[in-house]
């Protein structure tokens, strides 16, 4: 009598590989990378096995500990934590690995620090760029005080204030130095609210001479301009992305961030306006000129990746699709300068050449602050210095004879 076959049991690791390249190939990675991680993926089963450690137990000191026997078996590729990351990426979302450990700060300063930058994105609608900005400035402070074995902030008196801005500040230039006090001083005021401190420290932050229209803003003069445009390759997916990002520089004077910040829902092509989420979490509809929509739209239809990840318009080219960092928007800016032999130009510097353009157009100061969405009058009088024009009105003659 023929006994019926038993059923296959399906392998475990080779549906995890499957779903992992499903995955990986939805993300837009290239076959080569799926093979690569599909054999990573297998590797850290069998390495699993070996000692004896389920899946859960999958720690970021475990990952550690795997890369640290592959490198010593002699593997030569895929042998860093980084190497892992799309198929660690996948494990979670479908729950067999825990999450990433968060970094713990131990010592008192990063303990009080984590606090102090939840306060400030929860309580002050900061984004994180100037939160993280806001930490970066403070760490001195703290490091001193416990590298002083003063770590007591509740003791915190005038004169530790003032001496450490004394000695610290002048080793600055003038931008830091005024964003150190300025972080110094929400710092101190946090403590106060938090009960730290008994009184509020703030008045003891001594102030940093800069003055607001001292410098004078450089725009790019129209030339440099279309020869910053012509360094993109438009026929390429990546110049036809990087075009449409500094039509929107050049044209809206957008920030670097709200460029990164840009989602689809933004656009609103019937009306031809474009909503830009600016400074503080303020959202505010500018009109969308022909030119930059144009660009926006063949970007849309013809170089953005399909399987790209999430809503925002500006994405990585290169897998995993998702949204550009404001940092990457100042390469693609330095990137196109340095082909055009510009030399070093920052995204900011768009922005003085969107000012700079309109008031050579006879456009008046509050109507080129309500295009930048200055909150103040005083951030945009600066480019009252660049007016040529108006100031030769008001200029005193030359006396006559000097030398």
């Amino acid at each position: 009598m023929i006994e019926p076959k038993k059923k296959r049991r399906k392998n475990p690791v080779t549906a995890l590989s499957k779903g992992l390249e499903q995955d990986l190939r939805r993300q837009g990675y290239a076959a080569s990378t799926l093979w690569k991680q599909r054999r990573l993926l297998n590797d850290l089963i069998g390495w699993l096995q070996a000692q004896e450690l389920a899946m859960g137990d999958l720690s970021m000191a475990q990952v550690d500990r795997f890369m640290a026997d592959r490198r010593a078996a002699g593997v030569r590729k895929l042998k860093t934590r980084k190497a892992l990351g799309p198929a660690l990426d996948h494990l979670r979302g479908l729950g067999l690995v825990p999450a990433a450990e968060a970094a713990v700060d131990d010592d008192p300063a990063g303990a009080i620090l984590n606090r102090y930058r939840q306060f400030l994105i929860t309580e002050r609608g900061l984004a994180d760029g100037t939160t993280d900005r806001y930490i970066d400035c403070l760490r001195p402070f703290l490091v001193r005080r416990m590298a002083a074995g003063q770590f007591d902030l509740e003791g915190l008196t005038p004169a530790d204030i003032t001496s450490f801005v004394l000695a610290w500040c002048p080793r600055l230039n003038a931008g830091v130095a005024k964003l150190t006090v300025t972080a110094l001083r929400s710092f101190l005021g946090f403590l106060h609210l938090d009960g730290v401190t008994e009184r509020s420290l703030v008045p003891a932050v001594p102030k940093v001479l800069r003055r607001r229209l001292a410098g004078l803003p450089k725009g790019l003069e129209p030339d440099q301009v279309r020869r910053l445009l012509a360094a993109c390759d438009a026929d390429t997916a990546v110049g036809c992305r990087d075009l449409a990002i500094l039509a929107l520089l050049v044209r809206l004077g957008l920030r670097r961030g709200e460029v990164a910040g840009l989602r689809l829902d933004d656009i609103d092509w019937r009306a031809g306006t474009i909503r830009v989420r600016g400074k503080g979490n303020c959202h505010e509809r500018l009109p969308l000129p022909p030119d930059v929509g144009r660009r926006l739209a063949e970007y849309l239809r013809h170089a953005r990746p399909a399987d790209a990840q999430g809503r925002t318009v500006f994405v990585r080219h290169f897998a995993p699709h998702h949204a550009l960092g404001a940092s990457r928007v100042s390469g693609i800016v330095a990137d196109a300068a340095r082909r055009a032999d510009l030399g070093r130009i920052h995204a900011h510097r768009l922005r003085h050449t969107v000012a700079t353009e309109l008031l050579r157009a006879g456009a008046s100061l509050p109507e080129i602050g309500q295009l930048l969405r200055h909150r103040r009058v005083e951030t945009t009088a600066i480019y009252a210095k660049v007016d040529r024009d108006t100031l030769r009105l008001i200029a005193r003659p030359w006396p006559e004879g000097a030398l």
